[in-house]
């Protein structure tokens, strides 16, 4: 998701609006530029590149005024260039626009411009839509009106910011399918796709809901639909701190959040156990619990990450529940006409709540009248908002693109979930208050893992010449082999696979040679033996191994290059623990490749387009 931001009020713009721009500087950009409202004219600054070479640009040019907007880019439509890059004009020089997200029918309304004698400059379908919102107030003379008019013709996803030449006295912004959130000051207005961009600003906000826009005045502001039906707006308290969103000091923002999991899972499971009597207590579901626990069949769908975590989902809630449980990409869900009924329940999964495909997922399964539960992290997300019912993970701001502490906290929350339903059904109260004693041992282990990261580091060395990596798990670690893979591959760019290790057999094992890394999940469950049994099968092909395994087991040495011990703890737990060295092995090998590691390349933090 690109960064928006913009202000209105009695300061200066420029250097809160830029301000704000570099806190959303995490969710990858490949340009950014800036539009300043200066004595009747909207002066804009655009550059290829990192925000740095756009202050370079700038540099000694006047930058006053006190209304402004700025944008980093993602690159959808057109090759990222100063010329692609936002805030763009429209046609008849009146109206300038920045714009998150996709609009899809932007070839029939250029069609339609140009047969109105516009001509455009760029490559993209924001200039189009520029141009179309300028077209229009050449007949309204409001800007208000005409993004109105415009936005009734747009099909697509949209969060857009809006400056009139003509009129220093109001920004507009407008969303559909991408957030943007008010910010609420004293005599100044902001308007932002996240709220990180605002908290050193103002701690008051409004979420922009499906199909709404803001006015923002110098003295006041109105909420409305693109209807122009006026909207009673309710003004929210940010939950974090400006602390929340800087490093504190670690080299890079994925570390900190690394560090962050023991406080970050203990604020998950914080308020909702009750560990002497083994009940957890979920209140974002507890109007629903009955209908939860009769549930014919659960759906879970999620991406990336998140998708992993449904995967342990499936795993837990069919072992707990004993209620047949399917797993889907959110990007596939819709498009393969699911079956759905009333008697399904759907958890979609999103640390954003914006995930464009997930929320397309959720939309779908309301439509059927299936029950819709979310997990997300983000307070006034679209899921949190569209969702029948569901619980925020607490996990705090995740800045780093690549997640780690949002994914334990949903694993957290999963884990939470099927105790709770099972308890109300199969699950014994022993076996519940023996789980959330474990539970709540898993903040003081996972510290114990942290303090091996000089060891891992070293490990991290042996893929200073490796191509592809494989990580082998079975059981409740395939899904965190497939979520080490995707750690390694997004950050670092070496190839890397995750597999069930039976599956070694069936195709994999072909790639085994010398130079292969290869990252065993070996931890002590009951399936151990059948692990140890795929291990020999890579030693025998001479297959680097480097394992993680449980303290105490002095078997793995004798098969494994390198060991990464984890505490023990209950079998359906040990994901929680032996995620944590797999994090910081990729972020190892990433800082020795040189890689970004915080802004990996091509990759946004939050995908809101299909």
């Amino acid at each position: 998701m690109c960064g928006v931001v913009g202000y209105i009020g009695k300061r200066q713009a420029y250097p809160l609006i830029l301000s704000g721009l570099k806190r959303l500087e995490y969710r990858g950009y490949d340009s950014s530029g800036v539009a300043l409202h200066q004595d009747g004219e909207i002066n804009v600054f655009k550059q290829k590149g990192k925000i740095v070479e756009l202050e370079k640009l700038i540099n000694g040019s006047d930058t006053s005024g006190t209304v402004g907007i700025c944008h980093t880019r993602w690159a959808t439509h057109g090759e990222p260039n100063q010329v692609n890059a936002h805030p763009h004009t429209g046609f008849y020089g009146d109206i300038t626009l920045l714009h998150n997200g996709i609009i899809e029918n932007y070839n029939e309304l250029k069609e339609f411009l140009k047969e109105k004698g516009c001509t455009f400059k760029s490559d993209t379908d924001t200039e189009v839509l520029a141009t179309l919102v300028d077209y229009y107030y050449q007949e309204t003379k409001s800007l208000d009106e005409s993004v109105r008019k415009a936005l009734h013709q747009v099909e697509g996803a949209y969060g857009i910011a809006v400056l009139d030449k003509n009129n220093p006295d109001i920004l507009i912004g407008a969303r559909k399918g991408s957030p943007l959130v008010v910010g609420v000051g004293k005599d100044e207005y902001f308007i932002a796709s996240d709220v990180a961009a605002l908290i050193d600003s103002t701690q008051d906000v409004v979420y922009l809901q499906e199909g709404e826009m803001a006015v923002l005045e110098r003295d006041t502001y109105t909420i409305k639909t693109i209807g122009n039906k006026k909207i009673d707006p309710e003004i929210q308290k940010v939950q974090f701190n400006l602390e929340a969103i800087e490093k504190d000091g670690f080299d890079h923002f994925m570390l900190k959040e690394i560090y962050e999991q023991p406080k970050t899972i203990r604020d998950t499971y914080r308020g909702r156990i009750i560990p002497d009597e083994g009940l957890v207590k979920l209140g974002g579901l507890s109007d629903y619990l009955e209908r939860l626990v009769n549930a014919k069949r659960i759906m879970i769908t999620a991406c990336g990450t998140s998708w992993h975590a449904a995967l342990y989902g499936e795993y837990i809630l069919e072992e707990f529940c004993r209620i047949p449980v399917e797993v889907d990409y959110a990007s596939e869900f819709r498009y393969r006409d699911p079956i759905i009924t009333e008697d399904d329940v759907l958890i979609v999964v999103s640390q954003s709540g914006e995930t464009a495909d997930t929320l397309a997922a959720l939309r779908e399964a309301k439509r059927h009248g299936a029950l819709t539960i979310g997990i997300c992290n983000v307070v006034g997300s679209s899921i949190a908002r569209e969702v029948d019912c569901g619980m925020y993970t607490h996990a705090g701001p995740e800045i780093g693109v690549a997640s780690t502490k949002a994914f334990t906290s949903q694993v957290t929350i999963f884990a939470l979930m099927a105790v709770m339903i099972g308890r109300q059904k199969y699950l014994s109260s022993g076996r519940g208050i023996k789980f959330l004693n474990a539970l709540q041992a898993l903040p003081e282990q996972v510290e114990t893992i942290l303090k091996q990261a000089d060891y891992i580091k070293e490990i991290a060395k042996e893929f200073d010449t490796a191509e592809s990596t494989l990580f082998l798990g079975r059981g409740y670690n395939f899904p965190t082999a497939l979520e080490g893979a995707l750690k390694l591959k997004e950050i670092s760019y070496i190839h890397a696979e995750g597999y069930p290790s039976a599956e070694m057999k069936h195709g994999p094992i072909a790639l085994i040679e010398e130079t292969l890394p290869v990252v065993c999940i070996a931890t002590d469950d009951s399936i151990y033996d059948k692990v140890i049994s795929n291990i020999e099968e890579v030693k025998a092909r001479k297959g680097r191994i480097i394992a993680i395994a449980t303290e105490g087991d002095a078997k793995i040495e004798a098969l494994a290059d390198h060991v990464i011990y984890v505490p023990k703890t209950a079998q359906q737990l040990i994901p929680l623990l032996a995620i944590v060295p797999l994090q910081l092995l990729s972020y190892y090998v990433a800082v020795n490749r040189g890689c970004d590691v915080d802004q990996p390349r091509n990759l946004a933090k939050s995908v809101t387009v299909e």
